[in-house]
């Protein structure tokens, strides 16, 4: 069962134009083994691209590919143990309020830009939204994501119906849809950066079979508001009230890249919400801090064409993407309609994600699984994952990158429907076993309950907060985020006994205390700073700080617009020196990757 939000339910309209055929060979049984050393135990599955295209979808069109897929049957479920009370949770009517300013009480429209569904979209009763003036194109699929602004709960108005919402007052939640039974446990589906939850879409009939799947965007994605979060708890926190609002209190949770982070980070600073996790395509720490700096520069600088354009690269396998490019044009069309400022805030948020250290506080039953190929967040990232939570294991999905749950849609359904199915229990220390497959009946089969409880949780209290840094360590932190990772090492490896405590005096008093304050914003302090590097005549820092300037948020124009102020006020020699080392540094920033 599907729900969407809209005023006047519409069916959806077109059919599919392409996308991957059944997954071929053999029936799946991709599911993870108890992990022993630095190897995990493959998910078998057949590698490589689709032949073919999608069946199409609409017009009362049967369900995804795998459900009719020759020759593979699903995964026989374990048989529940224990007593099984499951409490479904309370999925409330939110009422629909005018916002201020806004006549009247009805729903209002969430603005942002619409996004491309593309050709993974799950059949059922959609709803499609009204276009909007300015809406850009659909992809592959004309089908648009529905949007509705959800307001926080207030005096009693006609009830609206539920499905994909998104608030428009405090706190601030998700937009989000929900697939599946409305008395079965939530499980909560997280995407990755440039996606929307379409990416979902192959996954949901098999999952939606036996848990209550919700799904949500990130800001500024699939038309979501372009509310721009600050980090990756801040989206937890999003995703939390959003959930409180419907009475989710326990749930389990998938989250790719991005997603996976939010996870993560829920089951360290909310451990009893969460009963089960899995972290698709994820890492404790993603690549670098400077190069998710420099990615946010670039689209600060060119828009979001660059992302769109190398997005198929990183996401696919190459024999994949020639094969299917009505799958790699709905990639581009998700990240070109992506709003800039979110998707920049977003990659913020990751350069400042670090759980490495502590990766052995989560306390759930965790999969981690990634594509073999995957060239972003590879297996090297998911070891060190397993390595460092207690209860992890490790499947590994051949022939996929990193958006495997699209690349090999039936393996990750597999794995996950494993996953969930056994880990997501109270005794939760048994390994996770290998079942065989068994024939499906011609008839429809009892439907699958699994063992889980969604009640409200005990009074547990909340993962308590690390004491404040001190000022050399906070100094460290800002320095870090301002001038980068490189510049520092680079600094504190020419250090030595003679200059360490010079440096030990800049990193506490100019970063910990002076860029720590909180009486101007980063980007007025390096307007400041490359003001005064030109007036003193000290060109051999201006470099690091124009670099610092793009990275907290000034635009090539503005910082002309600096040093054209400062040729009037400190002199036409040193302005001009100061254009040519700016110069140098905004065209190595701004150059988006070949």
């Amino acid at each position: 069962m599907s729900e969407v939000s809209e005023t006047t339910p519409q069916p959806v309209q077109a059919p599919h134009p392409g996308g991957p055929a059944p997954h071929p060979g053999a029936p799946h049984q991709a599911v993870p083994a108890p992990h022993q050393g630095p190897d995990a135990v493959p998910a078998p599955g057949a590698p490589g691209s689709f032949p073919a295209p999608y069946p199409p979808f609409g017009g009362g069109a049967p369900g995804f590919p795998e459900a009719a897929q020759p020759g593979r049957t699903p995964l026989a479920p374990p048989a529940p143990q224990g007593p099984f009370a499951p409490q479904p949770p309370h999925i409330a009517s939110v009422p629909q309020t005018a916002e201020a300013g806004q006549p009247g009480p009805g729903p209002q429209t969430a603005p942002g830009p619409q996004a491309a569904p593309g050709p993974l979209a799950v059949p059922g009763p959609q709803t499609a939204s009204t276009p909007q003036a300015g809406q850009a194109s659909p992809g592959p699929q004309a089908t648009a994501v529905p949007q509705a602004a959800q307001a926080a709960p207030g005096p009693q108005a006609p009830s609206a119906p539920q499905g994909a919402q998104a608030a428009t007052g405090l706190p601030r939640t998700l937009q989000y849809r929900f697939d599946g039974p409305e008395d079965a446990p939530v499980l909560v589906i997280g995407p990755s950066l440039g996606t929307t939850w379409h990416m979902w879409d192959r996954q949901i009939p098999e999952l939606s079979q036996h848990w209550r799947i919700f799904r949500y965007d990130l800001p500024g994605h699939g038309g979501a508001p372009a509310h721009a979060a600050a980090s990756v708890a801040e989206l937890g926190d999003r995703l939390l009230a959003t959930l409180d609002g419907l009475g989710v209190q326990r749930f389990g949770y998938a989250g790719c890249s991005i997603g996976g982070a939010v996870g993560a980070d829920l089951a360290l600073r909310h451990p009893h919400r969460v009963a089960s996790l899995a972290l698709v395509a994820s890492s404790p720490r993603f690549g670098t801090a400077d190069e998710f700096r420099q990615r946010g520069v670039i689209v600060r600088t060119n828009g979001l064409e660059p992302m769109a354009r190398t997005a198929p690269e990183r996401w696919f396998t190459p024999g994949f993407a020639a094969a299917q490019p009505a799958i790699v044009e709905w990639a581009v069309q998700m990240v070109r309609t992506t709003d800039p400022g979110c998707y920049i805030a977003a990659c913020e948020a990751l350069a400042a994600f670090d759980i490495r250290g502590a990766l052995g506080r989560i306390g759930v039953p965790t999969l981690v699984l990634v594509g073999a190929e995957d060239q972003v967040t590879g297996p090297a990232e998911a070891r060190t994952l397993v390595a460092g939570i207690p209860d992890a294991r490790l499947a590994l999905v051949p022939g996929a990158s990193h958006l495997a749950p699209v690349e090999q849609p039936a393996a990750v359904s597999d794995l996950l429907l494993m996953h969930f199915s056994t880990a997501w229990q109270q005794d939760t220390s048994a390994a996770i076993p290998v079942l065989p497959h068994i024939t499906a009946p011609a008839a429809p089969s009892t439907p699958f309950v699994p063992v889980a409880e969604i009640a409200p949780a005990a009074a547990t209290p909340d993962a308590v907060a690390p004491t404040p840094d001190d000022r050399y360590e906070q100094g460290t932190k800002v320095r870090r985020e301002v001038l980068g990772d490189a510049h520092v090492d680079a600094v504190n490896d020419t250090a030595d006994a003679f200059t360490e405590d010079f440096q030990e005096l800049v990193t506490r008093y100019a970063w910990g205390e002076v860029w720590s304050r909180d009486g101007l914003d980063r980007r007025t302090r390096s307007v400041i700073t490359l003001t005064a590097l030109v007036t003193s005549g000290h060109l051999e820092g201006l470099a690091a700080h124009t670099r610092a300037a793009l990275r907290n948020g000034l635009t090539p124009a503005e910082i002309k617009e600096v040093l054209l102020q400062t040729a009037v006020y400190c002199g036409i020699p040193a302005a001009g020196a100061a254009f040519a080392v700016a110069q140098k540094v905004i065209q190595e920033e701004t150059t988006p990757p070949a």
